[in-house]
């Protein structure tokens, strides 16, 4: 029998229905690779016992036959998620040990289809990041590495636990968060496949905030119907948060046709950016000839509002992100910080407390919120995102079904390599994701290739609003064609 964590959700859910192993001994075969893995910091807490007496639960419910989609499939929770009597910290100092008396909506349909929480995943402060550096944890290492070389690789962020726990073979999938490309470009750095799902597919409820008409919860995988699956069990209306939409879920995994005929794909010329490496304009290219053998018509549109969705965007995020922490004071939970009086212990908290990065986006945040700034940065920001949605808008109304981009500008860098540099060298990694958050489309990054170095690129495709089927189809191509680039564990 193969190794029991090389196995696909698909190939765990036909070995159950067959008896060909038992949910207790997948999950004791995903608990003893995380604790020969933990040099990679993928995760903040391990769960063994709980994740024992949930595959037991599984167990008794396969030998019955009442199983749910994911019944006994192992899963890592990004520690973003309240977990109801799980410690549950936005990997920040300022929730210190708080342990939530509640499920998030998300976690609760997994475990509702029969999933099985291994434990709870490591991400950039708050989602603040896009390498996990700034984890009051400490940074995640990603599973790939350059051959002949030591250096550890960041994963991206910020859902970098969530990549390494996929790409590394620590769980069978993972929840993520996607605010400003957080799914989809630690998809790539990885070689998984993430999807971030279109604004209000996923409930947003028992998940921290970090920008609140950003963030979106979605799947990450390490096959195109693994996350088909998960968001399966993920979406779905939920009463208890405003923006969650009304709508039917459909069988993402019935989209998986394997080919895309019919489909008109769109290649946004504003995304040929000056300095694009050379193997990525290849990949590009390779990922456009796939399309077309595979019966899709190819066309080139523009997206000319694209060269300000980075700047709009870091007025847009940072200024909700200093909205929603402002209600980590040290009063109601988590770290307190005595002082000489009320406002002292708010101050000394919150410095303690909120990480380099994070007080710098408050910071930020609250610049361009204040009296005399808001028209001149916050509105024209707003402006600049109602006019980027107007650009996929006109795409969608001339027929285009789905956008091809690439993920990432490049492959994973080195830890420590851009953290400390110029944080606007850090903010442009998220150069062709930013723009599907500010204008609520679904996206997804699948695996495309390697580079020179032998580390993954991904390429990214954007979609209408609430048509991830077609993503889905679209992707399973690219997966079909470019082949899987399974990691050589080194730790």
């Amino acid at each position: 029998m193969s190794d029991l964590t090389r196995l696909s959700i698909a190939d765990l859910r036909a070995g159950y229905a067959r008896k060909a192993f038992s949910a207790t001994e997948v999950t004791k075969a995903y608990l003893a690779a995380m604790e020969k893995a933990r040099a990679l910091n993928a995760y903040v807490l391990e769960t063994p016992e709980k994740a024992l007496e949930m595959a037991a639960a599984s167990d008794k419910r396969i030998a019955t036959g009442t199983v749910g989609a994911l019944e006994g499939v192992p899963l890592g929770i990004k520690d973003l998620f309240a977990t109801n009597g799980t410690r549950t910290t936005a990997c920040s100092n300022i929730l210190g040990n708080f342990v939530p008396t509640y499920e998030s909506t998300v976690s609760s349909q997994l475990w509702r289809d029969g999933g099985v929480m291994l434990g709870k995943l490591n991400n950039d402060e708050f989602a603040m990041g896009s390498s996990n550096e700034t984890s009051a944890f400490g940074p995640v290492v990603n599973p790939w590495k350059v051959a002949g070389y030591n250096q550890q690789l960041v994963p991206g962020g910020s859902s970098g636990g969530s990549a390494a726990a996929i790409s590394g073979f620590l769980a069978a999938g993972v929840t993520a968060t996607d605010t400003g490309g957080s799914i989809r470009q630690p998809a790539a750095f990885t070689g998984t496949v993430g999807i971030k799902p279109t604004y209000g597919r996923c409930s947003r409820w028992g998940i921290v905030a970090f920008a609140s008409s950003l963030d979106q919860a979605g799947p990450m995988a390490r096959t195109v119907r693994d996350s088909a699956i998960l968001l399966k069990s993920m979406a779905g209306h939920d009463p208890k948060d405003s923006t969650s939409v009304d709508l039917p879920v459909p069988d993402y995994e019935a989209a998986l046709t394997g080919e895309a005929k019919g489909l008109v794909i769109g290649i946004p010329k504003e995304y040929r950016v000056d300095g694009m490496p050379a193997e990525i304009e290849a990949l590009w290219q390779r990922g456009i000839e796939w399309l077309k053998a595979a019966g899709a018509t190819i066309r080139e549109i523009s997206l000319p509002h694209t060269k300000y969705a980075l700047p709009a965007y870091y007025i847009v995020a940072p200024a909700e992100a200093s909205s929603n922490l402002a209600r980590y004071d040290g009063v109601r939970y988590g770290l307190r910080v005595p002082g000489d009086d009320i406002v002292d212990m708010y101050e000394k908290t919150r410095a303690a407390g909120f990480g380099k990065e994070v007080r710098r986006r408050i910071m930020i945040g609250t610049y361009v919120l204040s009296a005399g700034y808001y028209d001149a940065y916050y509105v024209k920001a707003q402006k600049i995102r109602t006019l980027i949605k107007r650009d996929f808008d006109l795409a969608w109304e001339a027929g285009v079904d789905a956008i091809l981009t690439p993920a990432t500008p490049s492959a994973a860098f080195g830890i420590g390599a851009k953290v400390d540099a110029d944080p606007v060298e850090m903010y442009l990694n998220d150069v062709f994701t930013v723009t599907v958050n500010m204008a609520g489309l679904p996206g997804i990054a699948v695996p495309a290739g390697l580079d020179g170095d032998g580390l993954p690129l991904g390429l990214q495709l954007i979609g209408k609003p609430f048509d991830e089927p077609t993503l889905f189809r679209t992707a399973g191509v690219i997966e079909q064609a470019a082949g899987h680039f399974p990691v050589k564990p080194w730790w």
